[in-house]
């Protein structure tokens, strides 16, 4: 199988690279390579390629730029997806394109499932979710896939934040009150070739380490992965903010994001590992004494 990954420079691109180029043809494209504001280029680059399938794992995520920046939040969030998913179809090569759980308001409090009604309360959510719209309306077999709170190796995200506040700082704190799923980029990479050749109703699939958290769940966890591994820290406790102390903050973000994995289970008849083991994982791979 013939693939090209966009945002093969990102935390989550760079993770489908490394699980990948052994095992299929692959071409990857970091942001200087490939540039989704530039939809000339898209078409100009991809249109050349042989290719059975395109991984979008490449969006303008900074959230609280976005209510800024509306105009480049949707041109690559919501129209660079439209004319990957029409590369696609003219290729009758399949897309897929990586959303996000901030498609949805966070007033629920049971996991999100696929059809539950995606209401975001931000540009960068309701520029995903025209994403979403435009790539479904394009072609029926591309496949949209939503994970929530992403880390991994490739590029800091907040775990590796908040570990390098405990090594430096003899008190840190994070956000006690909002809750979602933490989700390994190598978990995802590993089990997204099972979507490859297959068709999901609906064309939009959960997927997420099992379980639930708030960030200060999270971060207490892998301060304490630290410590069980000799990994020196100052601090040694998270203390507990609120969602309303983020003073700083442009964009309203979800309360509760957590997706629902119930459709990936019945399709692979697998469950995904929880989040804490996945953590302790990262933890001990990635992170020197």
């Amino acid at each position: 199988m013939k693939i090209a990954i966009l945002g093969a420079g990102g935390r989550l691109g760079a993770a489908l690279m490394r699980e990948y180029r052994e095992k299929f043809a692959v071409t990857g494209f970091n942001h200087a390579q490939l540039d989704l504001f530039d939809h000339a280029q898209l078409r100009e680059k991809l249109g050349a390629l042989d290719i059975d399938l395109v991984i979008n794992a490449a969006a303008f995520t900074n959230v609280d730029l976005c209510e800024t920046q509306r105009e480049e939040a949707f041109r690559i969030n919501a129209e660079a997806p439209r004319v990957l998913a029409e590369i696609c179809r003219d290729k009758n090569a399949r897309l897929i394109h990586f959303s996000t759980d901030y498609v949805f308001d966070g007033e629920q409090r049971e996991p999100y499932k696929e059809n539950d009604k995606a209401q975001p309360i931000s540009v960068y959510g309701e520029s995903k979710r025209e994403g979403e719209k435009l790539v479904l309306q394009t072609q029926d077999r591309h496949l949209i896939v939503r994970v929530s709170w992403v880390f991994g190796p490739d590029r800091p995200s907040f775990i590796d934040g908040m570990i390098k506040r405990a090594r430096e700082n003899d008190q840190v704190d994070a956000i006690a009150d909002k809750f979602s799923t933490p989700t390994y980029t190598r978990d995802i990479a590993q089990m997204l070739p099972q979507f490859f050749d297959i068709d999901v109703p609906g064309g939009i699939l959960h997927f997420a380490n099992s379980g639930e958290c708030s960030w200060q769940e999270y971060a207490q966890h892998a301060l304490d992965c630290c410590r069980s591994l000799g990994i020196a820290l100052k601090a040694k406790t998270v203390a507990r903010l609120k969602l309303a102390d983020m003073k700083n903050w442009v964009a309203r973000r979800p309360v509760y994001s957590v997706l629902s994995t119930e459709n990936y289970i019945s399709i692979t008849s697998g469950t995904p590992r929880g989040w804490r083991e996945a953590v302790a994982e990262y933890v001990r791979n990635y992170l020197k004494p």
